[in-house]
């Protein structure tokens, strides 16, 4: 839920920005393929690294959305309804519990804990997430009861 992760699992097909999770400024569209269309590229603007200041845009080398038939929305969702979507290949782009232990080391999740410039860190450090979202997983997914 943090805005870290939400920003960039937006319910339509224009990220998020932000600790507040605005619309991005400039409103890209996510594209087929999560890198968005023509010529607004996600690595247009995000560059393979942070680029240095203020309000600029954070970096990685793979910088993307999810593709438009996988989206893996975390906006709006409940807690029950992320948790039942996180651990459901058909949402989750195809990952059994093997492959999403590997993903709490991708590199656009490791990404989450190098913000740019001015914004915040999530709630966790990388550690204890990988300790928790591993613990979670090993021990039954558990899906607290929907509000």
């Amino acid at each position: 839920m943090s805005p870290r992760c939400m920003n960039c699992h937006p319910s339509g097909d224009i990220p998020l920005q932000g600790d507040d999770s605005h619309i991005h400024t400039m409103q890209p569209k996510r594209g087929v393929d999560g890198k968005g269309l023509y010529a607004m590229k996600c690595t247009n603007c995000h560059q393979p690294e942070n680029t240095p200041g203020p309000h600029t845009p954070p970096g990685n080398p793979n910088w993307h959305l999810p593709p438009a038939n996988m989206k893996m929305v975390f906006q709006g969702r409940t807690a029950h309804q992320l948790a039942k979507q996180l651990i459901d290949p058909k949402q989750n782009g195809n990952k059994d519990i093997k492959k999403l232990i590997e993903h709490a080391d991708d590199g656009l999740v490791l990404a989450g804990w190098k913000p740019a410039e001015g914004l915040k860190l999530p709630p966790m450090s990388h550690a204890e997430f990988k300790k928790a979202w591993i613990t979670w997983l090993e021990t039954g997914a558990y899906a607290p009861q929907p509000n």
